[in-house]
This record gives structure tokens, sequence and C-alpha cells, in this order.
């Protein structure tokens, strides 16, 4: 991998994603937009949206990167742009982080944002530091992006790539602990939320609820950013130059 080519496919999707003024607004707004709607349901019913919103900083970015990652690399391949890209000395990895600081840097200002307004304006009550907060929606928002870029080597069209979010996200969220506690699931679904990151991501945001203890949060980030380097490094060896 050469960093300056790296570095060179990242201001590429940045200045493409700058343009982008429908798909920027989606990264940037939906998720705060989403955390303000929760707030606005459960406003009246106690300590509700202080629950389940941390929880949700985690999977509302997770979502979004990865439908939009997944979508666009997709279209880099179908329209032959990687294929050329590919064709210059650039290896599948030095396009693949490339993209991943992209929208790395893109999950940074995401998570930021809902952050900032989901505590200051929204008054949801955090324990734990404000700043580790963002840093697990970021480190989330990125295995959203890792995974997009590893799925979309196994799509032929962009319908296919939303496709695999029934397969890959939905059943993360229905065992992370947001609907059922994880210690109150029946062992075997138990055992399959261990292996799910989302789950991992999930606990670290719940925990910074209930304590300002920053030791089971940074096991809990470790556990993610391993899976953010295996989706990456299964990407590098999954994507493929063209649609077949």
């Amino acid at each position: 991998m050469n960093p300056r080519i790296t570095m060179a496919v990242t201001g590429r999707v940045l200045s493409q994603l700058r343009r982008d003024h429908r798909t920027l607004a989606m990264l940037l707004v939906l998720p705060c937009l989403l955390m303000t709607l929760l707030w606005w349901m459960y406003n009246d019913s106690g300590p509700i949206f202080d629950r389940i919103g941390p929880a949700l900083l985690a999977i509302f970015p997770f979502i979004v990167m990865f439908l939009v990652t997944s979508v666009t690399t997709l279209r880099e391949r179908s329209s032959g742009t990687l294929e050329r890209l590919l064709a210059m000395p650039m290896g599948k990895l030095d396009f693949l982080v490339g993209y991943a600081v992209a929208f790395g840097v893109v999950a940074a200002l995401q998570s930021v944002l809902a952050v900032g307004v989901s505590v200051g304006l929204l008054g949801l009550e955090i324990v734990g530091h404000v700043w580790l907060l963002t840093l697990v929606a970021v480190v989330d928002a990125t295995l959203g992006t890792a995974l997009g870029l590893f799925v979309s080597a196994f799509a032929r069209t962009e319908f296919q790539a939303v496709q695999f979010m029934p397969a890959i996200v939905v059943p993360q969220i229905l065992l992370c602990g947001l609907l059922v506690p994880r210690d109150s699931m029946p062992d075997v679904l138990g055992a399959i939320s261990d292996v799910l990151p989302l789950s991992y991501a999930v606990d670290a945001m719940t925990h910074l609820t209930v304590s300002s203890s920053a030791g089971e949060v940074w096991g809990d980030l470790v556990v993610v950013a391993a899976f953010v380097l295996a989706g990456l490094a299964l990407g590098a060896a999954t994507l493929r130059r063209r649609t077949a």
C-alpha cells in the first residue's frame, strides 16, 4: 500500500462528496433528524429517550454509512471507474483504505453533529465523557463503511447492494441489546450476539450512560476496530474490477 496513492484516493472521494449535496446532506443531517424525531416521540414518556438514545447514536451512523458506502463503491465498479483506477499503479488496498479514510472523515463530522445535537440540544444524559461518546460513534460509523465496502463486492446492481441490509444490518440491530437486553436472550441468540460487532458498539454507548469509567468502553472499541480492519482486509480480497 502506497500512502501517497491512498491519500489521492481519499481526496478524490471527498471532492466527489463535496459536489454531491444530496448525499452529503444525507450523511451529515439524517442522523441528527432521526435523533430529533426519537426525542420528539418520547418527550412525554419519561427517561426512555435517555435509555435508548445512546444505542441509536451507534446504530443510525452505522446504517447510513453502510448504505452510502456499498452503493457508491458498486457504482464505481459498474461504471468502469474502478477498473481504470486499478489499471494504474494502485492496489486494491489503496482503493479501499482511501475510501475508508474519506468516509471516516465524513463519519467523524456526522458523529460530532449527531452527538452535539443529542447532548447539547435534546438533553441526552451522559455520565461518561462526551468526547468518548463521539469516538464510539465515529468508530461505529467507520464499521458501517468497512462492511459496506466488503458487501459491495457481491452485488451486481445498486438494488442488490441495498438488499444486503436485511442480511447484514437488521440482524445486528435485533440482537445488539436495543430491544431485549443481551443477557436476557436465549443462549443461542446470546452467543450470536457476542460475535456481532454492533453489539459491542451499543454496549460501549450504554456503558457511558451509567458510568464514568472508560475501561469497558475501550475494550468494546478495540473489538469494533478489529472488525473494521477485518472488513477492509476481506474487502481487498474480494474486490472485483468490474461487475460481471
